[in-house]
């Protein structure tokens, strides 16, 4: 296999990776900015490669204005997912603006899927406006949920529902740790409930995406499914690995 780039154009972050005889020789993340293609040409300029095969948001734009093939964000999660973890059958990933559970045979062809992309409920985007509105960083939001001795219910999982809920609980003077804890737990009871119409007892469950970096959301997810989920080494990745497998 000659060198392969795979290009993930997300909605928050854009995922570049080289392959070279399926050995990733160049990886770059950064934020997907307002004009993204600027950033994706600098860094291919200095990037050789046969094939490049975009998917994302943003495949349509690469396609036309660098022109790469293009593939679904689907179809890539689940070559990348079925590469890194041959057994895997049920793949949760949660990005920045969606959240999408993938059902895969034995070879990693898409059975089944279902997307939630019309609202922010679950999303990594969710996650950053619920830290702002706790007036923490991502990360300490994080922590603060992992470190709570109990959740408090939040019952909007609407965006500006659940911002007025949070500065409610803040004003009644509740502590932060459990109000973190319960957006979490909110969260991780929504998307099990999407992972509940997939799981049928074979094969292993994975955990991709800017989600899967999130400890405290895979603590709780891996209690309400009652099962063991893997996550891969860098879970942003994985889609652009299948893309760049497929463009081998």
């Amino acid at each position: 296999m000659t060198g392969a780039i795979g290009i993930d154009l997300g909605s928050r972050t854009t995922k570049i990776v080289r392959l070279e005889n399926l050995v990733v020789t160049d990886l770059e993340i950064f934020p997907t900015s307002a004009d993204p293609l600027e950033k994706v040409r600098r860094t291919l300029a200095n990037l050789k490669a046969e094939h490049i095969i975009a998917t994302g948001y943003g495949r349509h734009l690469l396609c036309e204005q660098i022109g790469a093939s293009r593939v679904t964000e689907i179809r890539a999660c689940a070559h990348g997912a079925h590469h890194l973890f041959p057994d895997c059958r049920v793949i949760i990933d949660v990005g920045g603006q969606d959240c999408k559970v993938i059902r895969v045979d034995d070879e990693g062809r898409v059975i089944d899927f279902e997307m939630n992309d019309r609202c922010a409920a679950g999303t990594g985007r969710f996650m950053e406006m619920m830290a702002q509105t706790l007036g923490v960083s991502l990360d300490e939001f994080v922590r603060l949920a992992l470190g709570a001795p109990d959740f408090l219910t939040i019952n909007s999982m609407c965006t500006v529902f659940a911002e007025s809920e949070v500065v409610s609980l803040i004003t009644a003077g509740k502590s932060k740790e459990n109000i973190a804890l319960g957006l979490h737990v909110s969260i991780s009871r929504r998307l099990s409930a999407m992972l509940s119409k997939y799981i049928r007892g074979e094969g292993d469950i994975l955990f991709v995406g800017g989600g899967a970096k999130n400890d405290c959301l895979h603590q709780l997810l891996e209690k309400e499914v009652g099962r063991k989920i893997a996550r891969p080494e860098n879970p942003l990745i994985v889609t652009a690995l299948g893309a760049a497998l497929l463009a081998g």
